[in-house]
């Protein structure tokens, strides 16, 4: 009993206190230890989560990238095929004007030495036929146009026949194709 005559009220409040503090000083160590585990999991599931994001947006500017090749590539083909198709037309339409021209030339030529030389090259006269009762016969190429009108017509109609090959050439132009 000794020892219980020297520990009065206070002392044993003093001892009652010590072992609340002692276990929650046991209750802190334990809560400390649990939470700096969890955040060493949270912190690598962050580094994870960072990593993924990293690598996400690397594709994302390599898939990019790469489409913008891919465009660039397709935009060159397009544009290399529409100038092989414009050369291609004007050096047809070029050709067939020279060629019309030309053709005009040597008519213009030979009905200018017909003109000079009317009994040149010409067979025996054949008897003329009797006229058509609705009318006077009409002698062959009064209803024709004018020379120069004629070679302005093929001209136009040359034009107009390189300008459909043209657009169906360009049409056939597929921008999208791989």
């Amino acid at each position: 009993m000794s020892l219980l005559r020297l520990l009065n009220i206070q002392g044993i409040a003093g001892i009652a206190v010590s072992l609340a503090l002692a276990i929650l000083l046991v209750v802190q160590k334990s809560e400390t230890r649990h939470w700096r585990k969890q955040s060493s999991q949270f912190e690598q599931l962050y580094g994870k989560a960072q990593a993924v994001l990293a690598d996400t947006v690397a594709n994302y500017r390599a898939a990019a990238d790469a489409a913008r090749a891919a465009d660039k590539a397709k935009a060159e083909r397009v544009a290399a095929e529409q100038r092989n198709i414009n050369e291609r037309t004007t050096d047809d339409y070029q050709a067939r004007l020279a060629a019309a021209r030309s053709l005009a030339r040597r008519l213009r030529g030979e009905a200018a030495s017909a003109a000079a030389d009317p009994g040149a090259g010409r067979a025996a006269p054949v008897p003329g036929l009797a006229a058509a009762p609705g009318g006077p016969a009409q002698a062959s190429g009064e209803d024709r146009l004018p020379e120069q009108d004629r070679l302005t017509a093929t001209e136009q109609a040359i034009q107009l026949d390189e300008l459909i090959k043209w657009v169906k050439a360009q049409a056939q132009v597929r921008p999208n194709a791989p």
